[in-house]
Order: C-alpha cells, then sequence, then structure tokens
C-alpha cells in the first residue's frame, strides 16, 4: 500500500507518463485482451468501419491506462481538485427526490472513470452515496479499492448483504450507487435478458429488485470524457415507483440509456470485459421482446 500511497502524491502529468508506458506495453507488446476487445467492438459497433474499430480500440486501451493510474491517484487527491476534474452537470434531479424525502439507486456503468464517478458523487451529490460492491479474492486490492471509495464518506455495502441493509438503512435518505452492466455470471441470481449493442444480452435483475423493495426513483450516471483527466456526469431518470414485482422496465430503460452514452463515446466502454459469455434463456432469466 505504501507504493501506491506514493504513487498517489505524483502530480498528474507524471502519472500520464506512466500510463503512456502502460498503453505501449498493454497495447503495443502485450496485447492485453486485445483478440475480445476487437471482437466485442465488432459485435457492437456494426455500423463502422475496421478503421474506425481499430481507432476505438487504440483509444480504449489508452482510456484503460487512464484509468489505472487515475484510480491510483483517489487515495491522494483533493476534494477540491476531484470536483474540478469530473462535474455532477445536473444534481439537482437527485435533489428533486431527496428533497421529498425519498432515497435515490443511483446506476453507474463500466464507463470511464466510474471510481471518480463513485467518489466524486459522496462528495457532489445532495445526500450521502452508499456504494454496492463484491468483495474481490485479492485482499490488497480489495483493501486498496474501498479505502478508495469510501474515502469522503461513502458507504460499503457488500452485495450478499444489500438487501439486509436496504432494509436496514431504510430511514436514511441517500443514494445507493450500483454498477450494474456487469455480467451476472451463472449463479442462482435472477437476471434479465434485452437487446443491448445489436445483441441479446443478460443484467442483473437486482438493480429492478433494490428500486422495488424500496420504491425508489431510479438515475443513470452518463460519464462523458472531455479531454484527459476531465469528465461530467449527468442525471438521467430511468425509473419511478410505483414498481410491481414483475416489472423490467428500469433495466430495459438503463439498457437503452447506456447503449446511447455508448455509442456517442465508444472508447470510454470496458471493452475488455467478456459481457456476451452466455445468451440463451434458461429458468433464472426474464426477457424484453
Amino acid at each position: 500500500m505504501w507504493l501506491l500511497k506514493l504513487l498517489a502524491r505524483l502530480p498528474f502529468f507524471v502519472l500520464y507518463l506512466f500510463s503512456d508506458f502502460l498503453f505501449f506495453i498493454s497495447y503495443r507488446i502485450v496485447g492485453y485482451r486485445k483478440k475480445l476487445v476487437r471482437q466485442n467492438i465488432r459485435n457492437s459497433l456494426t455500423h463502422l468501419s475496421e478503421q474506425e474499430i481499430l481507432n476505438v480500440e487504440r483509444r480504449f486501451y489508452q482510456n484503460l491506462c487512464d484509468y489505472a493510474v487515475e484510480t491510483i491517484k483517489l487515495i491522494g487527491i483533493s476534494k477540491d481538485e476531484l470536483q474540478k476534474r469530473i462535474r455532477y452537470i445536473n444534481p439537482e434531479l437527485m435533489e428533486k427526490f431527496t428533497a421529498n424525502g425519498q432515497s435515490v439507486v443511483l446506476l453507474s456503468s463500466h464507463t470511464f472513470n466510474w471510481e471518480w464517478l463513485l467518489v466524486a458523487g459522496s462528495i457532489s451529490l445532495p445526500a450521502p452515496v452508499d456504494f454496492v460492491y463484491q468483495p474481490v479474492k485479492n485482499s490488497f486490492f480489495d483493501s486498496f479499492i474501498l479505502k478508495a471509495r469510501s474515502r469522503f464518506g461513502a458507504y460499503a455495502v457488500k452485495r450478499n448483504e444489500l438487501a439486509r441493509e436496504l432494509i436496514k438503512r431504510k430511514s436514511i435518505i441517500r443514494g445507493i450507487a450500483v454498477v450494474a452492466d456487469q455480467y451476472p455470471g451463472h449463479g442462482n441470481d435472477k437476471r434479465h435478458q434485452t437487446n443491448f449493442l445489436g445483441q441479446d444480452t443478460v443484467f442483473f435483475y437486482g438493480s429492478q429488485q433494490m428500486a422495488s423493495l424500496i420504491q425508489a426513483p431510479v438515475l443513470y450516471a452518463v460519464v462523458e470524457k472531455v479531454k484527459r483527466g476531465y469528465y461530467t456526469c449527468r442525471l438521467v431518470l430511468v425509473g419511478e415507483p410505483p414498481y410491481s414485482k414483475s416489472d423490467t422496465f428500469v433495466i430495459d430503460n438503463y439498457a437503452t440509456a447506456l447503449e446511447q452514452s455508448i455509442y456517442h463515446q465508444p472508447e470510454g466502454w470496458l471493452w475488455s470485459h467478456n459481457r456476451w459469455k452466455k445468451r440463451h434463456l434458461d429458468d433464472t432469466l426474464t426477457s424484453s421482446k
């Protein structure tokens, strides 16, 4: 951890030089997951020419390396500097609900830089923020991520304790943040299938269940990179109560909004994630037609 703390004290221009070196190694030399990245981009952005696909691919790797050094910087950056570098355009949309005594579900995605988005939200948004996370096996990395994400007051909620924490903290008006675009895996959790980037895609049903359990409005945080090291976030309403048990529109609206943001800035999404490992329906899936 001491080495990361030391790196976090370095100025941004030095960190970005290191990012450039990481890009050269990961893209030009190692080719980290390059086959998967190119396949995902090609299958999702069918309107692009081969040269345009390669351009998106290259810029993605540059963003991925920037993400790495920017995340390290989180444990050393000041509040003022972070707010200057990632700006929430319309926090008043969330305040419309929290001022009336409603907690809000905040959905994000693996769009760069999602770590900055969460930490800046705990400073810039009009209510405290809880974040849902899945512990990782590497205890060092797990400890670092928790320290970075909770540095300015965000409250960590383990994914397998979410329902209990939602009920336990029901009286606290807050934002409940979850990254909702990851592949749901092969467990027993209920999942939902919809069309996303022209492909049948499964999403966690949990975001819909969470909103239904506490009857909370749902906002999606759309992140856009302005230039290197600077981002904006625009909140978009994707669902409002009342909800019924069979509803799926929160997930469908989220998928549509995420898709639009990817089309707008395709190099900003995490293409190295194996998002389409399984496409067929089974008894744990709902579907949208």
